[in-house]
């Protein structure tokens, strides 16, 4: 057998990794509890800060990910390209503008407060422009013999980074302002699936299925991914009612202000708890005997095959015929959307991770930065989140605001027409009255 010399240097490389380990765990719970903390307290505090706690994490996103081809390429770019990274910023600064003067401008609309500054906010598009077509003659201009390829490259990976980034999260200041919850529930969905996965992964991972669930992270596993599915979607069925309690976290609003103030509006029936029916259809793709373990099924007969005459069935009770099954739930609405959400980020926000877990085995990194201990980089941390916020914008757009009408947007397009259209459109309004 080994010697004791040799037994004693294993053991204590073993208590070594052990103890890194732990430190490792340690770490990162205590970054977690932190970042938990400031999270509450933002949201506690306002939507204007929240909003600046989203452009503030735009901007260090941002920052990692054009810093993962700067490092890379770095001896390059010092001593044969200049303005590198001030066109770099400059098309930061050109996305974010042209994304969030688009949301100021309809902040100004639903504010009849603001309404003095719509002839400011006509302005937008046209300095939009100016910014681009600055930026992009910079750019052109910037451009050196023998590098073009180079640049252009460069050039197509900072498209990408804004895409992934400023793209994606356009419409997250509309989401916070139509309330919290739009805001608050998807990031909080996507937490969990992560964890959830992570548990399950750890657990269960390839002692059902052996083959990765992607071929360029072969710590993903479709244990992990199922599971995290499972988890995130019972946590969303709850988790929505619990949120939809606080008119703080469900009321829309369009109003600035530095310091939080009460949050008074008429609660939309989503909020509501109510009865809903499922359609009896559904139970036909089921065994009766599955049917009959849900709970609040009943099954409902006719009397003599008179559909006429339907009521409960009875057991052994003669002259009953099986008509259908009906299944009530007295649920608040928002649950029936929190699955869908749930569903998305399980199905696909993850792939969001997938493509960040891509980036770094393709320049060989193991972290985007080290800004959150134990975690790693920001993008490490919200890499999912980016579409998740996306998808959560096209959701409420399409199931529960269909319309964005309102008073305040049609004062304000009354006050851009002209003298001839608005006696035209009163004119039109007492007909309609």
């Amino acid at each position: 057998g080994p010697r004791p010399s040799i037994r004693k240097e294993m053991s204590r490389s073993s208590v070594h990794r052990d103890e890194t380990r732990r430190r490792k765990v340690v770490t990162r719970i205590a970054s977690s509890l932190i970042m938990i903390t400031l999270f509450v307290g933002i949201l506690l505090s306002g939507h204007a800060y929240v909003c600046a706690l989203v452009f503030v994490l735009e901007v260090l996103l941002f920052r990692e990910l054009v810093t993962v081809r700067y490092h890379a390429f770095f001896d390059r770019i010092e001593e044969t390209i200049p303005l590198f990274r001030t066109t770099q910023w400059l098309w930061f600064a050109v996305s974010i503008f042209y994304a969030y003067s688009e949301f100021a401008v309809e902040m100004i609309k639903s504010n009849p407060k603001l309404h003095d500054l719509f002839e400011y906010a006509q302005l937008a598009p046209l300095l939009s422009f100016i910014l681009y077509t600055g930026t992009f003659v910079l750019t052109i201009g910037s451009m050196q013999t023998g590098h073009i390829r180079f640049q252009l490259n460069q050039l197509c990976w900072t498209i990408v980074v804004l895409c992934i980034t400023v793209g994606q999260l356009k419409w997250v200041m509309h989401n916070i302002y139509n309330g919290l919850i739009w805001f608050t529930l998807p990031i909080l969905l996507v937490t969990c699936n992560d964890v959830g996965a992570y548990f399950a992964g750890i657990t269960c991972g390839r002692k059902f299925i052996q083959r990765s669930l992607v071929s360029f992270s072969p710590n993903k596993t479709w244990e992990g991914f199922i599971g995290g599915g499972v988890v995130t979607v019972i946590t969303g069925w709850y988790l929505s009612r619990f949120l939809a309690r606080f008119s703080w976290m469900t009321c829309p609003t369009n109003r600035v202000t530095l310091f939080p103030t009460k949050l008074d509006c008429e609660v939309e029936n989503i909020f509501v708890e109510a009865t809903s029916h499922f359609p009896s259809q559904v139970f036909a793709l089921f065994p009766r005997a599955v049917i009959r373990s849900l709970p609040n099924v009943v099954e409902i007969c006719s009397m003599g095959g008179d559909s006429a005459a339907l009521t409960p069935c009875i057991s052994g009770a003669p002259h009953q015929r099986h008509h259908h099954w009906e299944m009530a739930l007295t649920i608040v609405p928002i649950q029936l959307h929190a699955i869908s959400l749930s569903l998305f980020a399980s199905l696909v926000a993850p792939f969001g991770g997938f493509l960040a877990s891509a980036i770094k085995r393709a320049y060989g990194i193991k972290d985007f930065d080290s800004i959150i201990p134990g975690h790693g980089g920001l993008t490490d941390r919200f890499d999912c989140q980016f579409i998740m916020s996306l998808y959560t914008w096209v959701h409420y757009n399409t199931f529960v605001k269909i319309t964005t009408v309102s008073v305040a947007k049609l004062l304000y397009m009354y006050r851009l027409l002209g003298e001839d259209e608005r006696q035209q459109f009163l004119e039109k309004l007492a007909k309609m009255e």
